[in-house]
């Protein structure tokens, strides 16, 4: 178990490094969002998540609807495959965010606020 940490890249650009499971995500884990609000748009790269389960699709599912809520667009980088394949289970990979969003390392523009996101 690799402890979560949320790394601050500077511009909207923040790296997730550690686990995203039930055993790494705790209250005080879910209740700051405040790095969400640092800058429009934001990017959450998880290159750097060695494992992750359903409590991982549930932390990305709820800053999805914080920002949808705050008005702020935010992309995900190098979604791990776990986590695209239960999001596909849920039905939440038709919501674009949890498209295949990086080729070849290259950034990806966050996407356009809209209601229907």
């Amino acid at each position: 178990m690799t402890k979560l940490s949320i790394i601050d890249q500077g511009a909207g650009h923040f790296i997730i490094d550690g686990d995203l499971t039930f055993s790494t995500i705790d209250k005080q884990t879910v209740k700051s969002f405040a790095f969400l609000s640092a800058a429009k748009p934001i990017t959450i790269d998880l290159c750097r998540v060695a494992c992750t389960d359903s409590a991982g699709l549930a932390l990305m599912i709820e800053w999805i609807k914080y920002t949808r809520h705050h008005r702020i667009q935010i992309a995900f980088k190098n979604i791990p495959e776990q986590l695209l394949n239960l999001a596909k289970l849920s039905g939440f990979d038709k919501t674009g965010h949890f498209a295949e969003q990086t080729v070849g390392g290259q950034d990806v523009e966050p996407l356009p606020f809209t209601e229907n996101n």
